[in-house]
């Protein structure tokens, strides 16, 4: 459904997303096929990071900025009834098809993270892997999932560590080992007119922005991790040399639970 309302940076990180969705088919049917997750650029096993509970049947679980919806698929074969959404319409084009093939039951729905049309409480489980992780305001988004939760129910999510973004050449080259930008004050990320290959509009926090916005919304931290590539892992990640990865923390896993209303024994 299209959204004539989606601000700037949604309207444009949604035709980036469009622009480039061929680019990503053969990922996505390469992570598809996977019998075990593995995670963000660095392909992290899952029994590294546990980003997901290791049964979900009776679970109701929502992938946000789910792409090609392998994640989603990952989350349907360990039981649970899984929703993903995704501001791409041409991504989600990609997700359906690949959803048949599989035979894997998802509801796929084309919309914003920042404002989805699910009731409240509608949700045991929520996850994004660079998808609103990333792509939208932590200032909306966050608090939207918390609506979507029922009390007790959990996010995980992974996405750019604010570290590598201090590091971040203004250029879009590589990172480097200096510090390029200021880490207070850090929110928004422009990509669209840099030299190196231009992207969308990222957003961040310090590490401190994210824990206050999460005692303001409601979540209590569970746990915070910072992947590394693993042994043997080689291959540099788009911006990311691997040298510099193995060094510092390119990459964030934040796992959260809304407080659970239900009154103490």
């Amino acid at each position: 459904m299209e959204r004539p309302d989606l601000p700037p940076h949604a309207a444009e990180n949604r035709a980036y997303w469009d622009g480039m969705a061929d680019d990503w088919i053969a990922s996505g049917e390469r992570d598809w096929r996977r019998d075990a997750p593995t995670w963000g650029n660095w392909a992290v096993p899952e029994h590294e990071l546990e980003m997901l509970p290791a049964d979900m049947h009776g679970m109701q679980a929502v992938e946000l900025g789910c792409g090609t919806a392998y994640v989603s698929a990952w989350m349907a074969r360990r039981g649970a009834a899984v929703t993903g959404i995704d501001l791409s319409e041409r991504q989600l084009a990609t997700a359906r098809r690949l959803a048949d093939e599989h035979g894997v039951p998802l509801t796929l729905v084309h919309g914003s993270a920042e404002a989805t049309p699910f009731e409240d409480a509608s949700f045991d489980f929520a996850i994004s892997e660079y998808g609103a992780a990333i792509w939208c305001d932590p200032d909306v988004w966050i608090p939207e999932a918390h609506r979507i939760l029922r009390p007790g129910g959990t996010l995980v999510f992974l996405g750019n560590h604010p570290l590598a973004h201090v590091c971040a050449p203004l250029d879009g080259s590589p990172l480097v080992e200096t510090l390029v930008r200021p880490y207070f004050g850090l929110r928004v990320l422009d990509w669209t007119q840099v030299e190196v290959d231009p992207g969308g509009i990222e957003f961040t926090r310090t590490t401190s922005e994210w824990f206050a916005l999460f005692r303001r919304v409601g979540f209590d931290v569970l746990d915070y991790r910072e992947p590394r590539p693993p042994e043997g892992h080689e291959a540099d990640a788009f911006s990311v040399p691997v040298t510099w990865a193995r060094r510092f923390p390119s990459e964030q896993v934040w796992k959260v639970r809304k407080h659970d209303a239900r009154p103490q024994p």
